[in-house]
């Protein structure tokens, strides 16, 4: 197999096609009685990682372009207004569809997880402050990384080194990292079973006795960096060639996949469109695994 756009498209879509086979609940409900959709769940969800891979943040212009140059992989494509509705519906299926491309990936059984943080912002003017349909969940909030206050959410990721999501939560800017990092462990007993001596990078803003002995009874060992003030942490040595890892995921996430140009204006559409680039960069790694690709993050063959 080679590594270009139709190779991952086919094979997610025979895998996806497989699952909904298997499980045809994960599919988005729709009356027994009525026409059935001419684009197929499993299409959908690979035009989804198409769209997120091959960078178009429009919609619009992204119908435009497949109805140009995909027709020999979608021999039906709908208007942008249906696919934006087909694609807020499906997110639980692209959720559902991440995991099992990730369990099935070589490198989920890594015994080393990174942790962090990075802003989703949603609006920059007062005004859309005031109107916007996700008041109440977003907040504003502080990214050191830039030095700069933004109005939006937080997407929380745990991943591998080599950038398979392993678990992610999407919380108002405000949220603690720490709480967050508890209540994905927690939501998900199963993710740690079978795994002993895990161990977590993080940065300073992972601390506390309480949060680190709370790790500790998840059979986590934390590594982070020591904050002002505090004695050098045991395995220091072990952490500093890897603490850039985390900021390199997340900068494939903006600077790759658009994560800050996502465009969604509802609760609905913003999960839609942070779940499309999730599993976009599962896919990628999970074929890159299967191809036997040396960088398992690499999104070049896919991007043009």
């Amino acid at each position: 197999m080679t590594n270009n756009q139709d190779t991952l498209a086919t094979a997610l879509y025979a895998t996806t096609d497989d699952l909904l086979k298997e499980r045809p609940d994960l599919a988005p409900w729709r009356p027994p009685v009525g026409i059935a959709p001419r684009l197929s769940d499993a299409e959908l969800v690979t035009l989804a990682v198409m769209q997120a891979l091959l960078g178009f943040t429009s919609e619009a212009r992204w119908i435009r372009h497949a109805h140009a140059h995909l027709r020999h992989l979608f021999p039906y494509l709908p208007q942008q207004p249906g696919y934006n509705k087909r694609l807020r519906k499906a997110a639980g299926l692209l959720q559902r569809v991440t995991r099992i491309l990730a369990t099935t990936s070589s490198v989920w059984s890594d015994d080393v997880w990174v942790v962090d943080s990075t802003p989703v912002e949603c609006g920059r003017s007062r005004e859309t402050v005031k109107r916007s349909d996700l008041a109440g969940w977003a907040q504003y909030g502080y990214c050191a990384s830039h030095s700069r206050f933004f109005w939006g959410l937080r997407l929380h990721l745990i991943c591998t080194l080599q950038g398979l999501p392993v678990a992610f939560a999407l919380t108002g800017a405000k949220a603690d990292e720490r709480e967050t990092l508890l209540d994905l462990l927690a939501a998900e007993p199963g993710l740690l079973q079978g795994r002993t001596g895990q161990t977590l990078i993080g940065d300073k803003n992972y601390y506390g006795r309480a949060f680190e002995h709370e790790l500790a009874e998840h059979g986590i060992q934390l590594l982070r960096p020591a904050r002002k003030g505090e004695r050098q942490r045991p395995d220091a040595h072990l952490f500093k060639p890897l603490r850039q890892v985390i900021e390199s995921i997340n900068e494939t996430f903006k600077g790759q996949l658009d994560l800050e140009q996502h465009r969604g204006r509802t609760p609905g559409g913003v999960v839609a469109r942070v779940m499309q680039r999730i599993l976009a960069l599962t896919a990628a790694v999970w074929h890159n695994d299967a191809t036997g690709h040396t960088v398992l993050r690499s999104l070049t063959a896919y991007d043009h």
